[in-house]
Parts: C-alpha cells; structure tokens; sequence
C-alpha cells in the first residue's frame, strides 16, 4: 500500500510542476493524472487482493 501512496503523491508532484498557467499543460491535464489514476488502481488492488494461503 505504500507503493500506492508513492505513486499518487508522484502525481500530484507531476502535476504541480506544469509550468503553464493554472496547470494547463501536458504535465498538468494529461501525465499526472493518469499517474494519479494509476495509483488509485494499485491502492485498490493491494486492499482487495487476497494471497492464497494452503
């Protein structure tokens, strides 16, 4: 889960280092937040993924 966290903090950092006003740019609108997005995904696989255990 701490994978996770690092990844979504690592958006929103991409995000902020648009240097287009408003953060208008590809950073800021297009790189970030599918960063962001992909450590949502890997925040939920780690909750709901269950190790098989025999």
């Amino acid at each position: 889960m701490l994978i996770g966290i690092g990844i979504i903090t690592l958006g929103f950092i991409i995000i902020g280092m648009d240097s287009a006003p408003h953060g208008f740019g590809f950073l800021g609108l297009t790189l970030g937040p599918i960063i962001t997005l992909a450590g949502f995904i890997f925040e939920f696989y780690a909750i709901f993924y269950r190790s098989e255990k025999k």
